[in-house]
């Protein structure tokens, strides 16, 4: 009876540390960019964009405290913000009420290793003007 209890909550221990784990990986958000939003053409708009590893993926969370239209457009495009490539190269969900959360297909060390910045546009109406911007640095 001893042996069988000792045996029990062995493997309890174990499977409560397993579950552990995976849960400490995933709130930890290990291995995350944050990339820093600055303005462009006097919009006032700063914020952050986080990209998470997932895999052969990334999830792109952007976050601005000063959301200039109901809804703005962003991408992830080849280049810096001084010169970026006016095609996307990854969209992102439209930022409304100041924030988006994208998961696109890429690995994180493929969007570090090159060179990629984040882009906001005014409005759908206004995707000429662009309100803030941030380079993908490793």
């Amino acid at each position: 009876m001893t042996r069988l209890l000792f045996t029990a909550l062995l493997v309890l221990t174990l499977a409560a540390g397993c579950g552990g784990d995976d849960e400490d990986e995933g709130e930890a958000g290990e291995g995350a960019v944050t990339v820093e939003l600055a303005e462009l053409n006097s919009s006032g708009q700063t914020g952050t964009a986080t990209l998470t590893p997932e895999g052969a993926q990334t999830l792109v969370v952007v976050e601005v405290s000063d959301p200039v239209s109901p809804s703005q457009p962003a991408h992830i495009h080849a280049g810096t913000c001084d010169n970026l490539d006016p095609t996307p190269t990854h969209g992102l969900l439209n930022v409304t009420d100041g924030h988006s959360e994208t998961t696109v297909d890429a690995s994180l060390d493929s969007l570090t290793d090159g060179e990629f910045a984040i882009n906001l546009h005014m409005s759908d109406e206004d995707a000429g003007t662009y309100t803030s911007c941030g380079n993908i640095e490793g």
